[in-house]
């Protein structure tokens, strides 16, 4: 079906638009189960991004369910083709030289990996949201974990199905035991050593 589709080649390089935004753009994907604070700290790291003068997008789970993909479920199947086109559209976003934050709980080691091998090395920052199974359920901020419990829901992380927590990680971060300011202030810190964050 794609032998009459040739890539177009673009006058303006990924390089080029780095440059011009004077950043490293790179994909920072913030996994773990639902509740373990992945969206508030992506948009918590935004903000910091943001005020330091970053081009930055967040991609977020439920924001995307509303719209690219409203027509995916919650199989095996459906959520490895959610990753698939949020990383696609991430790959995007680095090529155009922005700093992509993305929450997604993305339960499967192998869609993470596909993701990363979408961009270039150094590009896929990998932030595993440790937050113990016990503390996310405590927290339940959607109802979603009571309703797994009672079998209202089904296919859900942690419950019925599989979390595959990563192997190697370029950062863990736990927010039951430290603050949303400390946990961010973490996260800033290991880009900064990676030459990522520009300084204040």
């Amino acid at each position: 079906m794609t032998n009459n589709v040739v890539r177009y080649k673009q006058w303006i390089s990924k390089e080029q638009r780095s440059a011009q935004k004077r950043q490293k753009p790179c994909i920072i994907w913030f996994t773990g189960l639902s509740g373990a604070g992945k969206s508030t700290l992506a948009s918590a790291l935004e903000q910091k991004l943001f005020e330091l003068n970053h081009h930055t997008y967040l991609l977020d789970g439920d924001n995307l369910r509303h719209g690219l993909n409203k027509d995916l479920g919650f199989s095996d199947a459906d959520r490895q083709e959610n990753i698939r086109r949020i990383g696609e559209l991430a790959a995007l976003f680095v090529d155009a030289g922005l700093l992509v934050l993305a929450a997604f709980i993305s339960p499967f080691r192998a869609e993470r990996r596909m993701v990363r091998e979408l961009v270039g090395p150094g590009e896929f920052i990998e932030i595993y949201v440790a937050t113990p199974l016990s503390t996310c359920e405590q927290r339940d901020p959607k109802g979603l974990y009571k309703k797994a419990r009672a079998g209202e829901i089904r296919n859900f992380t942690g419950i019925d199905s599989e979390y595959e927590a990563p192997a190697n990680p370029e950062l863990v971060v736990d927010t039951s035991v430290q603050t949303l300011d400390q946990s961010v202030d973490q996260i800033a810190a290991f880009l900064k050593a990676r030459s990522i964050l520009k300084e204040a």
